[in-house]
């Protein structure tokens, strides 16, 4: 989260959204484009794709704030040669990288972002799989579907009373499922190396020393891990051996971090281990994957991030980053050319 504060507008702005009418749809709905337009005034043209600005950087002329998400403009010399006043890019998506440049940096136009938003529907996902895990849902449901008969299974159920979650790293994704977690009777370890005790008290949650700790000990194992170059394939196959009989492994992260032959190989030998996979590497599997056909893994197409109306949440993040600015209150979403980096 960035503090960072915001100069007090003397004059209304004037705004315009910049991004191809897909996205638009997605993350500006009816109720972000009325408050928007209440705060600013935007362009009567409203919309106009990056390729239109880039053939015609005139269109930003004047403009002081623009409305991005994906498909939006590179920020580079060319536009900003036209867009002289432009003091504000609020990015309705992720990560900035598309259209940040030095360009941009050095002029010192401030860029927020809306990633965090995102965190929101992945943990909403996360925990619901870990509540159907602690159930065993989908053990129970493949046994009914194979065996016709209507009766309770006989595979252990952990519930949510004195059952253990185990959560690998507590980034904002993580620490929101452990937020969410809460509300529930279980005991929430973590193996996290960058958070402190205190923020993982804060948390209610169980530092562990390593790895091993968490798949020893929990029912459910949720990772939230980024995708860096240090943390491919950093779940291995011995992680899988050690996990209690019937424990769940859920992935919302990135599939790149677990080495994934090694799990399927696991997987294969012990029916009752169970994986929920939300992300896979590569991704889609390439054709006859296992993955496709092992009955203990259930394969959701990387579906935990916002989707259609999930997306208008983005839009309002920055709603709300643009009356922070407009009041001079300290903007929470602003993007560093540092961290701009470290999200790509």
């Amino acid at each position: 989260m960035n503090q960072a504060s915001s100069p007090q507008p003397s004059k209304r702005l004037v705004g315009m959204y910049v991004l191809d009418p897909w996205a638009f749809d997605l993350i500006y709905g009816p109720d972000e484009r009325r408050d928007i337009g209440a705060l600013i005034d935007v362009r009567s043209d409203q919309r106009r794709s990056a390729k239109e600005v880039a053939d015609d950087p005139s269109l930003l002329s004047g403009v002081d704030v623009i409305f991005t998400g994906w498909s939006g403009p590179r920020l580079d010399a060319k536009l900003l040669a036209q867009a002289l006043d432009l003091k504000l890019c609020l990015y309705g998506a992720g990560s900035v990288q598309g259209v940040v440049s030095d360009a941009m940096w050095e002029r010192g136009v401030t860029v927020c972002s809306a990633w965090a938003a995102n965190a929101v529907p992945v943990s909403e996902f996360t925990l619901a799989n870990i509540l159907l895990s602690l159930k065993r849902t989908y053990a129970a449901t493949a046994q009914l579907q194979q065996t016709k008969k209507f009766h309770r299974p006989a595979i252990k159920m952990p519930g949510t009373f004195g059952s253990t979650v185990g959560l690998i790293s507590l980034g904002m994704i993580g620490a929101r499922v452990a937020e969410l977690l809460k509300a529930f009777d279980v005991k929430v370890i973590a193996w996290s190396p960058y958070t402190s005790a205190q923020e993982a008290a804060a948390l209610g949650v169980e530092l562990v020393a390593t790895l091993e700790e968490v798949f020893t000990r929990a029912d459910v194992v949720s990772l939230h891990t980024a995708w860096k170059k240090e943390t491919e394939n950093l779940i291995r196959g011995s992680h899988f051996e050690l996990m209690r009989e019937g424990a769940t492994f859920i992935n919302t992260s990135r599939g790149a971090v677990v080495h994934e032959a090694e799990m399927i190989d696991v997987l294969r030998r012990r029916a009752d281990l169970w994986a929920v996979l939300d992300v896979c590497y590569p991704e889609p599997p390439v054709e006859g994957s296992l993955l496709y056909e092992l009955p203990n893994v259930v394969l959701t197409p990387h579906i935990a991030g916002a989707m259609d109306r999930e997306c208008q949440r983005m839009g309002r993040y920055m709603v709300q980053e643009l009356e922070r600015y407009i009041t001079g209150q300290g903007l929470k979403w602003s993007v560093s050319k540092e961290m701009a980096a470290r999200m790509a």
